[in-house]
């Protein structure tokens, strides 16, 4: 047996590799940024041979860091971006086009024709979901529409979808694995939440062939085996699980109540619900959590759909920081907005409003505004947008959160850490590793591999950096987050003129 874990870590922007050995410590890493293609104004997608591509390579990368061989690979673990869609051919593995995004808007017309004929609470019921473009099925449903012979194909089992996770399977495996878990399976608007099976009457619904699905296992499982000529030896993948489940587990939120929001392209707030489905009432999102003894684990999630993404967007579009590393001085350079405040809804507004239409706003400009003030203001609207999922989550438990414990490229940011401690009223704890994701899914096939005993010796090799402690008032949280409500009210009446 190897003696290493590799993680696969397939992200909106970047995918990576890690290298991890029994200790927890990374061996070596690699880090591989990928095109992001924008055909039209609220669509985004991705090519699934550049995905593959860039996974090869960040794989090659993280090797020669740690000076070690494919044979070296005890197990694998992939971890993936959860609801974009790759369609691919059976017979040739050619993908029948580029992938569709999570961030895509583009079935907003069709989701609201869904909701219009009175499919929403049915959909709600089965899935935990709410209909918006953010989910899969949908994707998968203009798919079908749009590529020639896509349809027919699907209808045979010719032509096969999946999440990334998928195809990251088919790919290593060379074409003999089409599956996927139940963690990324449980965003596509197709699988019944409390069977975990894909659901007849919802595929009917979204006309999406069966067929063409991946089957579904436990997250904790055995994928396969990769192919020796794609990886250069036969390793067991005895992990699968969507970004933010792999994170929640990585963070060591295995209990109920425990949560976690993840600072990447998008801020995703999980928390543990344990072993019942519980709808929301706030809507929020009940999705499958990961198991290690196949039994169904369930997590409560918001989405803020713009976060990291509007860092890049100050650093690319309007050009007032160099580096993201830079918003955080830039800010610091102001002691508040000056009333400025950001919207960031590029590609509409995620939990809890679910208005694809609404669009981005700067507003409180004044001639005195600066780039201090929208760098702050920034950083106000990523920590607002996730104090509201934390208020909403709270909500649903029925019980206050201890803790919020953070992970994801931006939490580096000391100065967003404590707003967002400031905004939430928690404790921020982060962890010494911030590669979370990567992590929860480097546990989860070492725990299969027998590397780890479980969930409590995985809990046991993390470590924390830094606790952030709220340094504002009650009256004063509550004055920051109404007006930052009023500032929300603003955008959702706009985009429904």
């Amino acid at each position: 047996m190897g003696r290493y874990i590799l993680a696969i870590d397939q992200g909106t922007t970047s995918s990576r590799a890690l290298i991890v050995d029994r200790s927890g410590a990374v061996a070596g890493a690699g880090q591989r940024p990928f095109t992001q293609h924008f055909p039209a104004p609220g669509e985004v997608e991705h090519d699934p041979e550049e995905i593959w591509s860039s996974i090869r390579e960040a794989i090659t990368e993280a090797l020669q860091a740690a000076t070690l061989a494919p044979g070296d690979i005890a197990a694998i673990g992939i971890t993936n971006q959860r609801e974009t869609v790759v369609a691919w051919h059976a017979k040739t593995g050619a993908p029948a086009g580029r992938a569709i995004v999570w961030q895509d808007r583009r079935t907003a017309a069709a989701c609201e024709t869904l909701r219009a004929a009175g499919y929403e609470a049915l959909i709600h019921e089965k899935t935990g979901l709410t209909v918006d473009p953010y989910f899969s099925g949908t994707k998968m449903s203009w798919m079908l529409e749009h590529t020639p012979g896509l349809r027919l194909g699907a209808e045979r089992g010719e032509a096969l979808f999946g999440t990334i996770g998928s195809w990251l399977i088919w790919k290593l495996t060379g074409g003999r694995a089409h599956l996927t878990d139940t963690t990324n399976a449980s965003r596509t608007l197709l699988l019944n939440l409390k069977t975990g099976r894909w659901d007849q009457q919802l595929c009917d619904l979204l006309n999406v062939p069966m067929a063409s699905l991946p089957e579904v296992l436990p997250s904790a499982a055995k994928f396969g085996e990769t192919s020796e000529a794609v990886f250069g030896a036969e390793v067991p993948i005895f992990a699968v699980a969507g970004d933010q489940q792999a994170a929640l587990f990585g963070q060591g939120c295995v209990r109920p109540g425990q949560a976690k929001n993840t600072y990447g392209t998008g801020c995703f707030l999980l928390a543990h619900d344990g072993v019942s489905a519980h709808l929301s009432g706030n809507r929020l999102l009940t999705t499958h959590a990961v198991s290690l003894d196949g039994e169904p684990r369930f997590a409560i999630e918001g989405s803020v759909f713009v976060a990291g993404s509007l860092v890049q967007w100050l650093r690319d579009e309007l050009g007032i920081v160099q580096t993201s590393a830079e918003v955080e001085a830039l800010a610091l350079t102001v002691p508040d907005t000056a009333g400025v405040t950001i919207v960031p809804a590029f590609t509409g507004l995620g939990a809890p409003h679910w208005d694809a239409s609404a669009r981005g706003a700067i507003l409180g400009l004044t001639r005195g505004s600066g780039r201090g003030h929208i760098a702050r203001a920034a950083l106000e609207a990523i920590a607002l947008s996730s104090a509201e999922l934390a208020l909403a989550i709270e909500a649903d438990l029925g019980a206050p959160l201890r803790e919020l414990r953070v992970d994801g490229g931006a939490s580096r940011n000391d100065l967003l850490m404590q707003m967002q401690a400031d905004f939430s009223g928690l404790r921020v704890i982060r962890p010494k590793n911030i590669e979370t994701t990567a992590m929860g899914a480097a546990y989860l096939a070492g725990i299969g591999a027998g590397f780890w005993a479980g969930e409590e010796e995985t809990v046991s090799l993390q470590a924390v950096d830094r606790v952030f402690e709220p340094s504002i008032g009650g009256a004063e949280r509550e004055e920051r987050l109404q007006a930052w409500r009023g500032s929300v009210a603003r955008v959702l009446t706009e985009a429904r003129r």
